[in-house]
């Protein structure tokens, strides 16, 4: 009873929070809606990137992967400050001087329209096979666990977890639906910080345990166990490589925090350029503490269990959790499990009606809609997907090597052909419309071949590399014979001040040594 009173308290005055801070604001217009009024701060930006990027599928799966794996998996957090460091430097300032709403209007500025439309169906499309599926899938298995849900309702645990995505899919549905970016935003907010406090509670008790009181003695007991899973530097047949950051792997985090929708919404909502680049910079900053959060507990399980669970990594964290965490606690902790499901699927839902509405719609069906009518389209765009992702959810369980890495993997198929054509685009006036969406097609059916059909024997993240050095060339070869055909300016909009973060710099400097530092300090444990 004390676990449901908790869960229902911090829940419900998330809730009240985000009704109290809407009830007077605009949200039949465009940028009401799907930018938040274009009036986020840095703070907002921060708190509502992570939880959009940190969610059940890094609390479960990478703490799955942590426990059998170690350490060297820090890769996919760490080397995230880098390219947060590319977007507010580089990258965000130029969407804020074109006053873009949606990437894919970028597209159709540098390209042409068709590029345009065929990245924001790729972009949907991705939505609902793999990252919305899955984060609904992770939080019902950490949902089910702290609350029993399929012995309270005496149906099978397979039942209980079906109810559980349900249950979740609904809730998340109404903040996105009817609330828009700022409704998004606000709740990842209280419930970033409330994860931040709640994913510190799991390690910290558990090396207190460990330690008899002393939580230092705890991790040096932990360390003794198995030094080995502290090294962050991945041997060529590992999970992840250490060759991947220099090859795949930043083009995946060049795309993931610099043209990413779902993440780089939040900065487009900014109210001026200086708190977007406070957004992304505080982001990097927390993604490099992430890990303590994401993968030392799936360390301490090896501690607790050793090898024991290794056919079932995704069922550490849970196992752990409840292990640790007293039952005054349990309740608050489910809250904020539930708040970082609800984060990332009603970002994504969001991002997803944003993308379809602006992009697709506007664009080639109703080309005069008014701003309440495309708020409408956005709602049920988001009705039909959040029911698709429900649908879906179930049938990403038992991933062979767990549900983090088949995120990635999937993941793929869609960020690096994208990647490829946003870089060339930012970066050579040479590359046409036809190469580009060349590129996009031939990027895709190789991926999928390589990786899913016929498998391969190469890590798939080198294929990223390998796919986006193949994209490069066919956009050259194609642009060669089909070449550009409009001149390629950024014309200033003049919405927002774009006057630079006098730190921005500063910053960037700290996070690059930092990042180059936990290498140095771990790569030789």
């Amino acid at each position: 009873m004390t676990t449901l009173i908790s869960f229902l308290a911090f829940t419900g005055f998330v809730a009240a929070y985000v009704w109290y801070k809407l009830r007077k604001e605009k949200l039949n217009s465009q940028d009401g809606y799907f930018l938040g009024g274009r009036s986020l701060t840095g703070v907002v930006i921060a708190g509502s990137m992570l939880l959009t990027n940190i969610s059940t599928e890094h609390l479960i799966g990478m703490n799955g992967s942590s426990y059998k794996n170690g350490f060297i998996i820090i890769a996919w957090e760490v080397t995230s400050a880098l390219a947060l460091i590319a977007a507010a430097i580089y990258f965000v300032p130029k969407y804020l001087k074109m006053g873009l709403t949606t990437i894919p209007q970028y597209l159709e500025s540098r390209f042409d329209s068709a590029t345009r439309t065929i990245v924001a169906l790729f972009l949907v499309v991705s939505f609902v096979v793999t990252l919305l599926p899955i984060v609904l899938y992770t939080g019902a298995i950490n949902l089910e666990s702290l609350f029993n849900v399929s012995e309270v309702l005496g149906v099978s645990n397979s039942e209980g977890l079906w109810f559980t995505v349900i249950a979740i899919g609904a809730i998340g549905s109404l903040y996105a639906i009817f609330g828009g970016l700022k409704a998004v935003a606000l709740s990842d907010t209280i419930n970033g910080y409330g994860l931040l406090l709640g994913g510190l509670l799991v390690p910290i008790l558990a090396l207190v345990s460990i330690g008899d009181g002393n939580p230092l003695t705890g991790l040096s007991k932990v360390f003794e166990h198995a030094p080995e899973k502290f090294n962050v530097i991945g041997a060529k047949d590992s999970v992840l490589p250490f060759g991947v950051l220099f090859t795949g792997l930043i083009i995946n985090q060049l795309y993931f925090w610099g043209m990413n929708q779902t993440i780089i919404q939040r900065a487009l909502g900014a109210k001026n350029l200086v708190e977007a680049q406070k957004g992304l910079l505080y982001t990097g900053a927390l993604k490099i503490l992430v890990p303590i959060i994401i993968v030392l507990p799936g360390v301490i399980g090896f501690y607790y269990y050793g090898d024991s669970m290794y056919e079932n990594q995704d069922m550490i964290y849970p196992v752990l959790v409840k292990k640790v965490l007293p039952l005054s606690f349990t309740g608050f902790f489910a809250a904020v499990i539930m708040g970082a499901v609800l984060s990332t699927f009603n970002s994504v839902l969001n991002s997803a009606a944003t993308i379809f509405s602006v992009d697709v719609y506007k664009r080639h069906i109703n080309t005069l809609v008014s701003d309440r009518s495309l708020v409408r389209i956005g709602k049920a765009t988001s009705t039909i997907l959040a029911i698709t992702a429900i649908i879906t959810a179930p049938f990403v369980a038992n991933a062979p090597e767990g549900l983090y890495q088949l995120l990635q993997q999937l993941n793929g198929i869609f960020f690096i052909p994208i990647a490829s054509i946003m870089l060339a685009g930012f970066f050579t006036k040479t590359i046409s419309a036809t190469g580009a969406k060349a590129a996009l097609f031939v990027g895709l059916t190789f991926y999928i071949l390589s990786t899913f059909i016929l498998k391969v024997d190469i890590h798939f993240v080198h294929i990223w590399g390998i796919e986006f050095l193949l994209n490069v060339a066919v956009m050259f070869g194609v642009s060669k014979y089909y070449p550009v055909t409009k001149n390629v300016d950024i014309k200033d909009m003049h919405i927002l001040d774009l006057a630079e973060w006098k730190y921005a710099k500063l910053m960037s400097v700290i996070l690059v040594i930092v990042t180059i530092m936990i290498y140095i300090l771990l790569g030789h444990v």
